[in-house]
């Protein structure tokens, strides 16, 4: 069902049915991109400002280079949707029935005009200089090889990293930063200094960090005009050195809403497009206010606490702190690594930091987790958010958290069930200061439990019910999942199922454990995360001497992209009936 059969954007297959259009011809198609980006993101959720500014660029960059002869690598990749309809993708922008069949990021698998999976930032540079190697390698001539960072990617420390080996090449290679002033949230750092005053002296600044890596540099003041667009990249193609496109752009350019509101628009889940206003009911309760509430109320009763981010303040209601406490708010832009280890320096000093991170972007900075937290036994506070089995991109799994956390020394992650545990888990973390604690907060709608302990130096569990023949230990989110199970079982089996808040994936409780082989024969473990490595296999290492038999439920190790959220549940055998299937095969065989 194509909503648009008057557009241009109908007439192009390829990039290069746009090269014989007038520049008229080539604004209309922006004004078509733009429109369907909007109506997009309004029906399904996505990234609507940082696709809407760089629509001019993209055009311009096809009309030029001839892809996918040239490759253009984009970091993040979260501002690929006028690419994405200019390569053979278009239907996924024009036909609501087909919105879903086309990933929010670059995808090889959808076409040949992508050349990686990516989800993360900081990224693209590193990438491009070594497909610039393997292209000078293999001696191929007339390949563009051009990296496109921005909208805040470039304070990931990888970019650095990028920029001095890119600075070291002897041949072609095309930088674009994409300097929207923004990142998800406003940019940190002294970085973003510089490239102001790069703008406003149009680029002649001797401060510029990028003439200092050794790479050529030119500077657009208007990455929206697309007559401009086209011809610096004219007169960049087929360069024979390296070079830094500091192109100034407009985040949310053409939606007044998101150019007003940038952070709100950095990613957006479906709204009214002529409003702006949301579609999803906001919620009275949240695990991140009751967070930000407890934090409060530990640095009124004395506790040294600050908060530390990644540039990701939204999804933990962290504008409220950072208005209250603002000199006690850190947000680091997008460099998890800085967070993770500026906060231990901060913890070995004598202040209490509480980090605030997201499960898969989090993934960054592992060497640190070992050896900047692991290593020192550091005692900062983590919340990690996105902890979950998710239906989104293959770029954005949450799955994985359980598995990388769980297997370092020192750190203990707890898993809470309720607010009430999850505030007491976080009081304690606080007012502890022997180990690192972080804490998986739950993703789904806020539960109301008492917790049933106030110290987890070490765990005790908490047996909800107690029964006989089969133990369920469900964790954190999933623990309503588990009772679902026990109702199954005596409603299918008549069997009278024990169930267990473990309260920790890192911390067993040996004792009930132990207790547990007097009249149970099946214990049953879910986590709302990956099985390689997770919390289930630390159980079945336990009773691996013994006849228990052990059953883990969770996801498979491997990547889900864009799988509805009922369909994995089905794969994965995580619904109550399947769950209680599985147990009953093993029941059989006693």
């Amino acid at each position: 069902m194509n909503l648009h059969p008057d557009y241009l954007l109908n007439q192009v297959e390829e990039p290069a049915d746009i090269k014989g259009m007038t520049l008229d011809q080539l604004k209309q198609l922006g004004s078509e991109m733009r429109q369907l980006i909007i109506e997009r993101d309004a029906a399904i959720g996505g990234h609507v400002g940082p696709n809407l500014g760089v629509v001019e660029m993209t055009i311009a960059y096809h009309y030029v280079f001839n892809s996918p002869h040239d490759k253009i690598i984009w970091d993040v990749s979260h501002q690929c949707y006028a690419h994405k309809m200019l390569t053979g993708r278009k239907q996924g922008f024009l036909d609501p029935d087909h919105y879903e069949d086309v990933s929010g990021f670059t995808s090889p698998e959808e076409s040949d005009d992508d050349f990686f999976e990516i989800g993360h930032t900081s990224t693209s540079i590193a990438l491009a200089v070594g497909m610039a190697r393997a292209r000078d390698l293999r001696h191929k001539k007339g390949e563009n090889i051009v990296a496109m960072i921005g909208d805040g990617s470039l304070s990931g420390g990888l970019a650095y990293e990028g920029l001095n080996n890119a600075g070291q090449l002897k041949s072609n290679l095309i930088i674009i930063v994409n300097d929207n002033g923004m990142s998800i949230d406003k940019n940190q750092g002294g970085l973003y200094e510089g490239l102001k005053e790069l703008r406003e002296t149009n680029g002649k600044s001797a401060n510029n960090i990028f003439k200092f890596m050794g790479l050529d540099y030119r500077y657009v003041p208007d990455g929206n005009d697309l007559a401009a667009m086209i011809k610096v990249f004219k007169e960049v193609k087929d360069i024979d050195h390296p070079i830094v496109l500091h192109v100034h752009t407009l985040k949310g350019k053409g939606y007044e809403p998101a150019v007003e509101n940038q952070m709100l628009y950095h990613w957006r889940g479906p709204f009214d497009p002529k409003t702006g206003k949301s579609k999803q009911a906001a919620s009275k309760e949240s695990y991140s206010k009751a967070v930000i509430d407890q934090l409060f109320k530990e640095i009124e009763a004395g506790q040294p606490v600050a908060a530390v981010t990644a540039a990701i303040p939204n999804m933990f209601d962290l504008k409220r702190f950072q208005a209250k406490y603002p000199d006690r708010y850190f947000d680091v832009g997008i460099a998890e690594q800085m967070a993770v280890t500026s906060a231990v320096g901060m913890a070995q000093h004598g202040v209490r930091p509480v980090v605030f991170e997201n499960s898969s972007f989090l993934q960054r900075a592992y060497d640190q987790l070992i050896h900047d937290v692991a290593l020192n036994d550091a005692p900062i506070v983590m919340i990690v958010q996105g902890g979950t089995i998710s239906s989104e991109s293959a770029t954005h799994q949450g799955t994985f958290d359980i598995s990388y956390i769980s297997s370092l020394p020192n750190i203990e992650y707890l898993t809470p069930t309720s607010e009430e545990e999850m505030i007491s888990m976080l009081h304690w973390a606080i007012n502890q200061d022997e180990s690192p604690v972080f804490i998986r907060q739950p993703e789904k709608e806020v539960v109301h439990r008492p917790a049933t302990q106030d110290d987890y130096s070490s765990i005790d569990y908490d047996i909800v019910h107690k029964g006989s023949e089969v133990a369920i230990m469900a964790v954190g989110d999933f623990f309503e999942l588990g009772r679902q199970v026990c109702k199954q079982l005596k409603k299918e089996l008549n069997i009278d199922a024990t169930l267990i808040n473990p309260k920790s994936v890192t911390n067993i409780d040996a004792r009930d454990l132990h207790h547990l082989q007097e009249d149970h024969n099946i214990v049953v473990t879910l986590e709302d995360g990956n099985l390689s490595g997770g919390f289930g296999e630390t159980i079945d290492r336990y009773y691996g001497p013994t006849d228990m038999q052990v059953l883990n439920f969770g996801a498979p190790r491997e990547f889900a992209d864009n799988v509805p959220a009922d369909v994995l549940a089905e794969w994965y055998h995580l619904t109550p009936e399947l769950i209680s299937d599985d147990i009953e095969k093993v029941v059989h065989r006693i």
